[in-house]
């Protein structure tokens, strides 16, 4: 019943689907070659509809005295601007296209960051989006309409709440709300049949450790539990492993770039080449999406640091798409120090370092309410030989510039948002 549902809502919403995932499945065999002559042909004509339909990218390629005939290589890519948010706030009207499109759809990011970005994308993209996730659903053998556990906050009129409602259950899908017992308790009985969980991956910890300490019945029949929207820490893992019987996975991508990255079963977190360009510009992401021309997003720093792989490096799934060996984090606002100024990347290498030199993975959040001042929240106990590696390797990084504390035992639930990192309240 459900894959009939799901089959006619892709019909009426995106009809387009089905053909971009056969597409998908047959690119995810191609050589690296063949996918960096695709991503050439698409970008080609993509710059040539921005070009022609965007009053933005004219006025950009007419002041560099550049035509899109210019871009003639992958490498041509970095002769054009690199854009920010505040740039397709400021300029959201003049970056739409022109072009008349059957349907298109609002789209929204969730400005968790800043300001939420609104813009139109067309059907073509928002299916070929759709499809690049259900892609990385069929490398763990899983269908989209298959019964699914989802974690995602809200904050919602009775009304909504309703249609919510409504919209999981046509989708074959159930929902938590909050962690009180009897929510818990309930949403553990629906994870008899489930084949996947997926939202937030700090919801899907919390539910886990209440499912460990309680020793609640586990799951069995789960494929897949796959976080997005937020960091997974390696802390997770255990309790996550534990709690599902799966580790957690990764999908990386944002409104407006669309699905930047899927991990495979092998661990290895591939790009998405047939939708994206991506470059690692001083450990930054900047995104140039393929797929999308009702809004083009051309060399779009998003706002993540990250690491590329090396181009050698092979995945034993054997799929050429290269590889991100690391999403490091928001870049977020600066960290004050008495005299000096200080990447929020800084609080990323600290922990790493410390599951790496002492295998001590922890959850965090670090808060600055005063320059030169910071306050480390550690969700786990920390004994004094813990406590002592945690101080030693934030002098490291910041020396005498930086008085702190450390306060370890923290809930650092987030129920209905975003675990965020680093929280700074210095304007």
């Amino acid at each position: 019943m459900y894959k009939r549902i799901y089959k006619i809502g892709e019909r009426l919403r995106n009809p387009s689907l089905s053909t971009w995932f056969h597409f998908l499945k047959a690119s995810e065999t191609w050589s690296l070659a063949s996918l960096q002559a695709y991503q050439l042909k698409k970008l080609q004509e993509l710059v040539a509809i921005a070009y022609e339909n965007s009053t933005y990218y004219k006025n950009i390629f007419d002041t560099l005295g550049m035509k899109p005939s210019n871009i003639q290589s992958l490498e041509d890519l970095q002769k054009l601007p690199i854009i920010t948010k505040n740039e397709l706030l400021s300029f959201n009207k003049e970056i739409h296209t022109n072009l008349k499109f059957n349907k298109l759809f609002q789209a929204n990011t969730s400005g968790t960051s800043g300001e939420s970005l609104k813009f139109k994308r067309e059907e073509s993209a928002d299916s070929f989006n759709r499809a690049s996730i259900y892609r990385g659903y069929s490398w763990y053998k899983i269908n989209p309409w298959e019964r699914n556990g989802y974690f995602w906050g809200y904050s919602f009129s009775e009304r909504e709440v309703l249609k919510i409602r409504i919209l999981d259950s046509l989708q074959n899908r159930f929902r938590i709300f909050n962690y009180r017992k009897e929510s818990i308790d309930f949403f553990i009985k629906k994870l008899k049949n489930a084949k996947f969980l997926h939202g937030y991956s700090s919801m899907i910890y919390e539910t886990a450790k209440i499912i460990n300490s309680q020793n609640l019945e586990k799951p069995s029949n789960l494929k897949m539990v796959k976080g997005t929207s937020e960091k997974i820490f390696e802390a997770y893992q255990q309790e996550i492993e534990k709690a599902f019987g799966q580790r957690i996975i990764s999908e990386y991508g944002a409104a407006e770039t669309g699905i930047i990255a899927f991990e495979c079963p092998k661990g290895n977190m591939h790009l998405n080449m047939e939708g994206v360009i991506v470059e690692e510009i001083d450990h930054k992401i900047v995104v140039t999406n393929l797929q999308m021309h009702a809004f083009p997003i051309i060399r779009y720093q998003l706002g993540d640091y990250i690491r590329l792989a090396p181009k050698t490096k092979k995945c034993e799934c054997g799929m050429q798409h290269l590889i991100i060996e690391e999403v490091t984090g928001r870049i977020g606002q600066p960290v004050y120090g008495k005299n000096n100024t200080y990447p929020s990347l800084y609080f990323y290498y600290i922990f790493k370092n410390l599951a790496l030199k002492q295998s001590l993975l922890l959850t965090y959040q670090v808060v600055q309410k005063e320059k030169g001042k910071l306050t480390f929240l550690i969700e786990q106990h920390l004994d004094s030989t813990q406590l002592i590696y945690l101080e030693n390797e934030i002098v490291v990084y910041f020396k005498r510039d930086m008085d702190f504390r450390i306060e370890h035992s923290q809930n650092l639930s987030t129920q209905n948002k975003k675990l965020i990192s680093f929280i700074s309240n210095i304007a």
